[in-house]
């Protein structure tokens, strides 16, 4: 697993597709007359920026060009291709080397604006889009896009591509090329977020890449129209990127502010703790911190006493990350509701935050937390009762009603109320303390689950987990591997449990069928790691993507959190309040910051 963000390596696209639609309703369009061709499309309401703004209000337009950006992540990759299941590759390929139909605005919940394609036309059911080409976009080979790039991109991604990108792209009943340079995709099915998520499709050369070898792993990167291109790989521990000197889209306004550094390199490290030293040392120049610890104690160096290191925290506008640990549903082990709630019941967070992070995070509850699309502290509408009135077991009461949160304990770590709830729901599941192990009614195995992590840091917690749980004769075994097995397992759900966070936008959309979509349990490589299979979910998912005004929007996603809340399928861990930002002064960034937070392709070369 590589230990970065989207916000410390690129743009603030949705990656590999917007997710997977794994399910969908019947094609059922009313006829509508063609919009006019515009300069961008929104999920919901209009655009903020209109046509022929300039550039976005959280970069800094006149940002210098020049200089080299380093930046550091843990892990490491063993290809170059980022769009096949096969193989681990850096994210910086796809936001750096291959574009898109379009760019994801910073500053919006789910606009997008043209890149590769200038203008995109649909109608008001969405029933279709149709994108026209720039006709100045050109790989950095110098070769044209053309529209035939685009419609083998799309055929090649739906045949051999990431599952997401199979199963979304199924979507399509039609794909043609219509003009010199336009495209149209028809839709078979009612979806208002097919558009956007077509016009972030990733377009390929079509003269640079072999069908037959395209699921293979490679250290070749493929051949991109984006502003850089990689002129040095050493596999598993640097990439560094050029700038693409005649780079065709510099002055788009999408493109304006962003991309100023010539070069961009990439260092891979074994682990935190070496990555940490090498940043200390100078040897990278900008860190998101994600361990409180560290934070709050592990900056006390001269750099930053004497101003050459800057430490910054940043709100953002985003849901914030939900980090857990995930029961794996498919496992006999957790099948049972009881047993995953006993489990939450035994985590200490009020201990843990004091005790391992310095009381600097916050308690996960919500899947978008500190958002309006939460469902915390909020009963639920008309509109969501509406929605769910067909599943009446699904939410649990409290939740229904705004007043559920996540178990609470003394901070003593031996908290006996927990305690006791927790060995009354094992034992209504059939499970006894015995001897002091908890131990099957049915068949005398012990409690026995197994916790996979990839990381120190994850172990760290895992440990003082395991502790917490040995008081009810849980034993916990723990198994630390290295990243790329790690990463392995993950993709094929071979763990009971294991550490991930999901990270949500403003305008979540297919990718919860992704993460949460029945269908998608089934499939390796998704992000459904707790094999989710629920009726209520999907149902909330179609009300979510179908929804044309906010107001409707919002209410379909609170009562998605409401049904995953109950489900319990995972131990809520914690968030930072927004993001913690190291940077050496010799690296700038602009005063304003983005919805999604500071984005390292607007950052440039300081004077410091």
């Amino acid at each position: 697993m590589i230990d970065i963000t989207r916000r410390a390596f690129g743009r603030n696209v949705l990656i590999a597709g917007c997710g997977a639609a794994f399910g969908y309703s019947p094609l059922s369009f009313a006829r509508a007359e063609a919009a006019a061709a515009r300069h961008g499309i929104a999920m919901h309401g209009e655009p903020l920026y209109p046509d022929g703004f300039t550039h976005y209000k959280s970069v800094n337009p006149d940002a210098p060009k020049g200089g080299r950006l380093t930046q550091g992540a843990v892990g490491t990759f063993d290809s170059l291709n980022p769009f096949i299941v096969r193989g681990t590759a850096p994210p910086f390929v796809r936001w750096n080397i291959v574009e898109s139909l379009m760019a994801r605005s910073p500053d919006e919940a789910f606009t997008c604006y043209g890149l590769l394609a200038r203008s995109v036309e649909t109608d008001d059911a969405r029933s279709y889009v149709a994108f026209e080409l720039d006709p100045r976009a050109r790989f950095s080979d110098g070769a044209p896009v053309t529209a035939d790039d685009v419609l083998f991109s799309f055929e090649l991604l739906r045949a051999k591509g990431r599952p997401n990108h199979r199963s979304y792209y199924g979507k399509v009943a039609k794909a043609e090329v219509t003009g010199p340079r336009v495209i149209r995709f028809t839709f078979g099915v009612v979806d208002r977020e097919l558009p956007l998520i077509l016009a972030l499709m990733p377009v390929l050369a079509r003269h640079a890449v072999d069908p037959e070898r395209f699921e293979q792993t490679s250290f070749t990167p493929p051949l991109g129209s984006g502003p850089y291109k990689a002129v040095e790989v050493k596999p598993g521990e640097t990439v560094i990127l050029a700038r693409v000197p005649d780079y065709w889209g510099r002055e788009l306004p999408v493109n304006r502010g962003n991309f100023n550094f010539d070069s961009l390199r990439y260092d891979f490290y074994r682990d935190v703790n070496a990555q940490f030293e090498a940043f200390k040392r100078g040897l990278y120049d900008i860190r998101f911190e994600t361990d409180p610890g560290r934070w709050k104690t592990g900056y006390d160096i001269p750099a930053v006493r004497d101003g050459r290191i800057v430490r910054e925290e940043i709100e953002t506008g985003m849901p914030k990350p939900y980090s857990a640990l995930i029961f794996n549903m498919r496992r006999e082990i957790f099948t049972d509701v009881r047993v995953r709630q006993a489990m939450v019941e035994l985590f200490d967070f009020e201990w843990a935050n004091e005790n391992l992070y310095f009381g600097l995070y916050r308690r996960n509850g919500s899947f978008y937390d500190g958002s309006e699309l939460s469902s915390l502290g909020r009963p639920a509408d008309a509109r969501e009762r509406e929605l769910l009135a067909r599943f009446p077991d699904t939410v649990l009461p409290e939740v229904m009603e705004g007043t559920w949160h996540a178990p609470r304990s003394d901070g003593s770590g031996r908290d006996r109320e927990r305690l006791r709830r927790a060995l009354e729901l094992f034992a209504a599941a059939g499970w006894d303390l015995k001897g002091g192990t908890l131990t099957s009614r049915a068949t005398g195995r012990p409690f026995a689950p197994e916790l996979v992590v990839g990381t120190k840091d994850q172990e760290r917690l895992a440990l003082a987990y395991q502790n917490m749980l040995r008081r009810a004769g849980v034993k916990l075994n723990i198994r630390l591997v290295d990243n790329v097995q790690f990463e392995a397992r993950k993709q094929t759900y071979d763990y009971d449990m294991v550490p991930y966070i999901w990270d949500q936008s403003l305008s979540p959309g297919n990718e919860q069928s992704f993460y949460f979509g029945s269908a998608a349990a089934d499939t390796p490589g998704t992000r459904n790691f707790m094999g989710l299979k629920s009726p209520a979910a999907d149902a909330m998912i179609e009300a979510l993507l179908a929804a044309r005004e906010r107001a409707d929007f919002v209410s379909a996603v609170r009562a998605l959190d409401r049904v995953l809340i109950s489900a319990r399928f995972s131990v809520p861990l914690f968030y930072t309040p927004g993001q913690w930002v190291a940077r050496w002064r010799k690296v700038e960034r602009p005063a304003r910051v983005a919805l999604s937070g500071t984005l390292a392709e607007s950052w440039w070369q300081g004077a410091g």
